[in-house]
């Protein structure tokens, strides 16, 4: 178990959910779980006891479910900010998007692989988000389903030079790669770009969106016709 990596607690009302994730987290070099809360209300006192770098929190749990626990740690009202990773199921999508308005940094099926729950602890410590392709295509293609699409052109592709756009036609395509969950390094790859390029257009497409993190990115993608589900 790590004593100087990143810093994790786990909040689930079901004990299962909560020593699975331990024994996967505590395995890892990098991090170490600090504590363990069963309700809402439990997740707050203790992430403002611990002070931990990352909380997996569950939607649905007592006394404080786990869209009030995120805002409550992500927003102004945080005293000390907490990157917060979601779990979620796909019964579950109308929930997602009250989470992303409130400011998680991600979103994870609890029937995720290992690795994945590792990696999804791993980005939200670095300040980044692990948006998986099986949640984002499923939670976020609502988002297209209930906005006109401002461009035009075949799926998964964006326009070129669409009016009202405040992107650039190379923002337009970093934003859809996001959007449909590569990595920077997969998107440099793509792209042919510098890793250095591609973290200068994710700073321009924050600041242009007024988004927070590559979740919202997703989402504002997804919401304005940028990227199309394969159907």
């Amino acid at each position: 178990m790590s004593t100087n990596g990143t810093r994790v607690l786990i909040a689930d009302d079901q004990d299962l959910v909560r020593t699975g994730f331990r024994l996967i987290l505590d395995a890892q070099d990098d991090i170490e779980v600090v504590g363990e809360a069963a309700d809402g209300a439990e997740c707050v006192q203790l992430a403002r006891q611990l002070r931990p770098d990352v909380c997996l929190v569950d939607i649905r749990m007592p006394k404080l479910d786990g869209l009030e626990v995120t805002r409550l740690l992500t927003g102004p009202e945080a005293a000390h900010p907490v990157q917060v990773v979601v779990v979620t199921s796909f019964d579950q999508d109308d929930y997602v998007n009250t989470a992303l308005r409130h400011g998680a940094c991600g979103f994870l099926l609890k029937d995720a692989p290992p690795a994945l729950l590792v990696e999804a602890v791993r980005a939200a410590a670095r300040g980044d988000a692990l948006i998986s392709p099986a949640v984002t295509v499923r939670l976020l293609k609502q988002l297209e389903e209930r906005t006109p699409a401002p461009w035009s052109g075949t799926a998964g592709t964006v326009g070129t030079g669409s009016a009202g756009s405040p992107l650039s036609a190379r923002e337009l395509e970093v934003a859809r790669l996001v959007a449909v969950g590569r990595t920077n390094q997969e998107i440099c790859d793509e792209l042919c770009l510098s890793l250095s390029t591609v973290k200068t257009h994710l700073g321009s497409i924050h600041g242009k969106l007024g988004v927070r993190n590559r979740v919202e990115v997703a989402a504002w993608a997804w919401a304005n016709g940028a990227v199309r589900a394969e159907h």
